[in-house]
């Protein structure tokens, strides 16, 4: 297997609630990187997966996350985002022959959350806790 990291940029705008207040907008640069293996030797034709990828980034680039599905009722933060993130690109690899091991989302130079798939006690944790909600929500679309 081949293993490859992709970077992709997403310039949205959020707020975040924290103690039942609403935090002022605020716009990010956001940097998800995601490792994955391609599931055979063929020839990888990147422009395709990227192009997918896109797609799943498009509707929130250039626009306020709070008033995009699923963000709209899921408070947008760091964590929060990159749990859907990998939800929706997770799949979209599989469906496409590849198998995601990593996912980092940075909403700053400084600032990155790290999802490692290959860890497996790690995985049952997110399972068992409050990104469940997330998972549900991106299996109903």
């Amino acid at each position: 297997m081949q293993e490859y990291r992709f970077k992709f940029y997403l310039n949205a705008i959020h707020s975040i609630e924290i103690n039942n207040m609403m935090g002022d907008e605020h716009p990010h640069t956001w940097e998800i990187g995601i490792d994955a293996y391609k599931s055979d030797d063929s020839f990888v034709a990147f422009s395709d997966i990227e192009a997918e990828v896109e797609k799943v980034l498009a509707p929130f680039q250039d626009k306020i996350m709070n008033n995009v599905q699923p963000f709209d009722v899921i408070n947008p933060t760091l964590e929060n985002v990159s749990f859907y993130f990998m939800r929706k690109l997770e799949q979209l690899l599989m469906d496409n022959d590849w198998l995601m091991t990593k996912i980092e989302v940075s909403e700053t130079p400084a600032r990155t959350f790290v999802i490692d798939l290959k860890n497996p006690v790690y995985m049952s944790k997110l399972k068992s806790n409050k990104q469940e909600v997330i998972f549900k929500i991106v299996d109903k679309e």
